[in-house]
């Protein structure tokens, strides 16, 4: 835990790229030993080796985008790279394009879009409570964090903004689907964790970078609480984790049965919860996309607002439903 808390304030301190991405391989590093804990079971291992490996495909993309960004401006020092990008945007909007991707697809390998999000239902293999600081409240969210961190070339680039949008928003509703369908409980609040960051990248996919942050903080608050709260389940299950063998443990559990309730609520988007508030910015700053043709490209904005409200309704019926069984 305090290796992986030293990469995280290292990822978000780093005043440049390179130490950012010493601080990125480090919570990559806490991930892969967390989900391979109980490596006597063949099953854990080979789903820490797949997080690492797909993380790796990720990784490779970030790798580029920073050697090109030294390629470009000759340094990848956070305030003279955006200040040089700020001043003579026409000049530099081809290369804000090919970086603007190339971080990109680092951060659909950290947290989890399509296509790379098939490693993050198996890191629930590790221990829950350490999960629910890792891989809902922190790690998953650094892609996130180096979108909005590095929006002076998303802002130059249209294109890498649509992108963004669109992985985005097609991750939160196909993420939504299949929770509706799992029977593990830490299945569901995987795949509903996939889906709350697609939420986030829409936001940034649509310059709404502040909206996108405000998501990733009182996510971490909500999603922390539902997975410590399923693993007070578990425990009192014996390691029971088939919500279909469960049932009846309000009675019994009431300290949890409340957290997770309030905490069901908040992800819902249930009105004057943290969630409502974040989750209802990044829908609005959505809507305005569409509505005022963002960068030419209003009816698919407008699409991903439709989108964008039926995994809402979806993340409530999923999380509703693990609730009830």
């Amino acid at each position: 835990l305090n290796l992986f808390m030293f990469a995280m304030l290292l990822l978000v301190l780093g005043s440049n790229l390179p130490v950012l991405f010493v601080g990125w391989e480090g919570v990559g590093l806490c991930s892969y030993l967390l989900i391979g804990y109980y490596y006597e079971k063949e099953w854990c291992a080979a789903a820490g080796s797949k997080a690492f490996i797909v993380n790796r495909i990720g990784d490779l993309g970030f790798l580029l985008a920073i050697f090109s960004t030294i390629a470009v401006f000759g340094s990848a020092e956070f305030s003279e790279i955006f200040a040089a990008a700020a001043k003579q945007p026409e000049e530099y909007m081809g290369a804000a394009t090919v970086i603007a991707l190339l971080l990109f697809v680092g951060a659909i390998g950290k947290s989890a879009q399509i296509p790379l999000y098939v490693w993050l239902p198996d890191a629930m293999a590790g221990p829950t409570p350490v999960s629910a600081l890792i891989h809902a409240a922190t790690m998953v969210t650094a892609g996130v964090y180096i979108v909005a961190r590095c929006n002076v070339f998303f802002r130059l680039s249209p294109t890498a903004m649509l992108v963004v949008g669109v992985v985005g928003g097609a991750t939160a509703l196909f993420a939504a689907t299949i929770g509706l369908v799992q029977n593990d409980i830490k299945k569901v609040l995987a795949y509903s964790t996939v889906s709350q960051l697609g939420y986030m990248f829409l936001a940034a996919g649509v310059g709404a970078y502040v909206a996108a942050i405000f998501h990733v903080v009182t996510h971490a608050f909500f999603k922390a609480c539902l997975f410590l709260g399923s693993g007070s389940v578990i425990h009192a299950n014996a390691g029971e984790q088939d919500m279909t063998k469960m049932g009846g443990l309000r009675k019994h559990m009431p300290t949890t049965y409340w957290t997770f309730l309030f905490a069901t609520l908040a992800i819902a988007g249930f009105p004057l919860f943290a969630g409502f508030f974040s989750k209802d910015e990044i829908l609005a700053r959505t809507f305005i996309a569409g509505a005022s043709n963002l960068n030419g490209y209003g009816d698919v904005y407008r699409v991903l607002w439709y989108l964008a409200v039926g995994g809402a309704l979806l993340t409530a019926f999923y999380m509703f439903r693990a609730v009830f069984m």
